[in-house]
């Protein structure tokens, strides 16, 4: 349906996750192989987890009213979970400024409700949407994701969403739809980071995928995390996740969605290109021009307790994704 713009509540957010949160419910669906699939078990739905030391926030209407009937743990990784202070405190949106914790500062003032996305390029229902009618179709479902930002340092974060095939496929691609570009609110009275004269990238900040990439299974559209609201910080109100690629893929705060037949650019491949590819996979044996890669930071860590751990490749998800990139040259195509 075509949107008509409607008033919902603000959010805001704040505090911590213990282990407590994580601990006493996940060991029953993480597999062996540190994913596992709820639909795997037909008729099952957990229960909501506990994440009542996790800051409140409202929600729209829309929102709250879909929590009651999440998938939890739909899909989950066998590692701790960062907490939510951590996850909400430690970012890189450059909309807000290049500290990390200028987002968290700054981002207070972006007004997230309402909230519209335009759908349009190589496909049959092109228009501009209400994010509520975006989501309202799929069923909310958490997924625990690892997080591997670029910079060599990681996350393990549970997101609340739906996956991103459920909105391509509603969008109709047509035959010459064989990429996904993604844009982000362009708004400097709201989000100071655009406005300043050290900015280095062209807004819109740009995205992209192709489009069997952006209709696997694990690739998904965000909307809240650790059972709330997204933060504003953390992409609000609507961000990609892909977890196989480095952060920097998973664009946040997206007003549009568009099908193409060419490969778009993106604005940290325009920026550096011999830094940052269009792929952006996860790859332990290719190392950023100024880096390894071979290892990460997990969060949270100090001086000293550097909690440094191996890379996987894809991030861990090898066996769900190495498919995609058949007979490519990965050092290449990084």
């Amino acid at each position: 349906m075509l949107i008509t713009p409607r008033n919902r509540l603000t959010l805001s957010e704040n505090d911590v996750t213990p282990e407590a949160v994580y601990l006493s419910r996940r060991h029953f669906m993480a597999g062996a192989a540190g994913l596992g699939l709820a639909a795997s078990f037909p008729g099952v739905t957990l229960a909501g987890p506990d994440y009542s030391e996790v800051a409140k926030a409202q929600g729209p209407q829309w929102f709250e009213d879909k929590l009651a009937n999440t998938r939890w743990d739909a899909v989950v990784a066998e590692d701790k979970i960062t907490p939510f202070n951590d996850a909400t405190h430690y970012n890189n949106f450059y909309e807000f400024g290049s500290d990390k914790d200028d987002p968290a500062q700054n981002a207070g003032k972006l007004n997230t409700v309402p909230w519209s996305v335009t759908i349009d390029g190589e496909v049959a229902n092109p228009g501009r949407y209400a994010l509520e009618d975006i989501v309202q179709p799929s069923r909310f479902e958490e997924r625990i994701y690892r997080l591997r930002c670029v910079e060599a340092w990681s996350m393990v974060i549970p997101w609340l969403g739906i996956p991103l095939a459920d909105v391509i496929k509603r969008a109709g691609p047509t035959g010459n739809a064989k990429y996904v570009r993604f844009e982000t609110l362009v708004d400097p009275k709201q989000m100071p980071g655009q406005d300043s004269r050290f900015a280095l990238i062209d807004w819109p900040y740009e995205e992209g995928l192709r489009i069997d990439e952006a209709m696997h299974p694990l690739a998904f559209l965000a909307v809240g995390m650790y059972g709330r609201v997204l933060p504003n910080q953390n992409g609000a109100p609507l961000r990609l996740v892909v977890p196989w690629k480095y952060g920097f893929k998973s664009i946040k705060s997206i007003v549009r969605i568009l099908l193409v037949e060419e490969q778009p650019e993106t604005s940290w491949h325009k920026l550096a290109p011999n830094e940052y590819g269009f792929y952006a996979n996860v790859n332990p044996e290719v190392d950023h021009p100024r880096w390894s890669q071979a290892t990460e930071r997990r969060l949270p860590n100090s001086l000293f307790r550097p909690n440094v751990i191996e890379t996987q490749m894809f991030n861990g998800y090898a066996e769900q994704v190495a498919g995609l990139y058949q007979g490519m040259d990965l050092r290449k195509y990084y």
